[in-house]
């Protein structure tokens, strides 16, 4: 081998130690391509999937002005008194922008009569107006019967609560497991390490249940129950996947999924995103599921609509991972029903011309 040969090799399997902690790694890219941010959607815009309760509403109503959106979702977290107490605040404050989704009370799940009272609590949160109710990822992951026994997200004795909320005409939203990396080991090789390095208790490495499994719990309850209207928040919890959500559509007519929070999943496949989005374009809700800033909106409405590559994406104070997105360029009529149309039909609001 020459010396020429030997300094190529040489250059090209050179490694390096490197000292600098990761947290203060944050590179700028020196990528040069054509930038089109956008300050208001091409169209009205509901945001489906919000938690305001710490907000105040004449401050989200400042920002949903700036932003071009037209109305927005509150999940309330309160239950009991507390939760009718923050219904009535939003609405109080504009019937016709703000509405609410109720927060499943799993406190007292030990006694014999909990499913009843559930239902009659469901009568009391339609009766305020709400809008549907929320099943978290607590099911399936802490919720424990009278017995000790993990509840299963398909536990029969469940079964007439969804009942119950096809009576009421309430959609059932479910958020059931997290992203991926959440079941894996918080280690050099999880691709979202910062993020659960900060937040170590979204990781359920090791949980009874896998991902799979209770994915698969939640799926058998949206096939048992035709009747109910069911919405998946956060791509469904597949968004690494998009295969498994097709597969989940495609079964069960009675399921729509919201896109809140995985901008960053969605944005680093945009070939395989976009084709979903056209494909399922009658099944996709607009959400974010972060405070509601005009920043953030931006950095939502520039993924939907343009074609700018390598862009930041709207997320939390540590993000999700290391990498940016890139825009999908959705057609009009595909932004018409994520951003407004879809939502209208699962609140059950007459659609008008916009």
């Amino acid at each position: 081998m020459s010396a020429e040969q030997d300094k190529f090799v040489a250059m090209v399997t050179a490694k390096a130690e490197i000292r600098l902690p990761l947290g203060e790694f944050q590179p700028k890219s020196m990528l040069v391509t054509p930038e089109h941010p956008i300050d208001r959607p091409r169209f009205p815009t509901i945001d489906y999937h919000n938690h305001l309760d710490a907000l105040e509403p004449a401050d989200v109503l400042r920002v949903m002005d700036a932003c071009g959106i037209e109305q927005i979702v509150n999940i309330t977290m309160q239950t009991g008194d507390a939760a009718l107490a923050m219904i009535d605040k939003f609405h109080a404050a504009d019937a016709s922008r703000f509405h609410s989704i109720g927060w499943m009370d799993w406190s007292e799940v030990t006694r014999p009569d909990f499913v009843r009272r559930t239902c009659d609590w469901l009568d009391r949160l339609a009766d305020r107006g709400i809008k549907g109710i929320k099943f978290w990822k607590d099911l399936g992951l802490t919720v424990r019967d009278a017995d000790g026994r993990l509840l299963q997200i398909d536990d029969d004795r469940l079964a007439p609560m969804f009942d119950k909320a096809a009576e009421l005409r309430i959609p059932v939203m479910f958020h059931t497991a997290d992203p991926d990396a959440f079941f894996l080991p918080i280690d050099q090789f999880n691709e979202r390490y910062e993020e659960l390095a900060a937040h170590p208790d979204w990781g359920f490495y090791g949980a009874e249940y896998s991902k799979e499994q209770l994915l698969d719990q939640r799926d058998r309850v949206i096939a048992r129950h035709p009747r109910t209207t069911f919405v998946c928040a956060h791509v469904a919890e597949s968004s690494e996947n998009l295969s498994r959500v097709t597969k989940l559509l495609d079964r069960c007519p009675n399921v729509y999924v919201d896109i809140s929070a995985r901008a960053a999943e969605l944005g680093r496949q945009p070939y395989t995103a976009r084709d979903f989005f056209l494909r399922y374009s009658e099944r996709i809700v607009f959400g974010t599921d972060l405070l509601p800033e005009e920043s953030m909106y931006r950095l939502y409405f520039r993924f939907l609509e343009t074609a700018d590559e390598y862009f930041e994406y709207p997320s939390h104070a540590s993000r999700q991972g290391r990498w940016n997105i890139y825009g999908l360029n959705l057609p009009d009529e595909v932004l018409r029903r994520v951003y407004r149309e879809n939502a209208l039909r699962l609140l059950h609001l007459q659609a008008t011309s916009a």
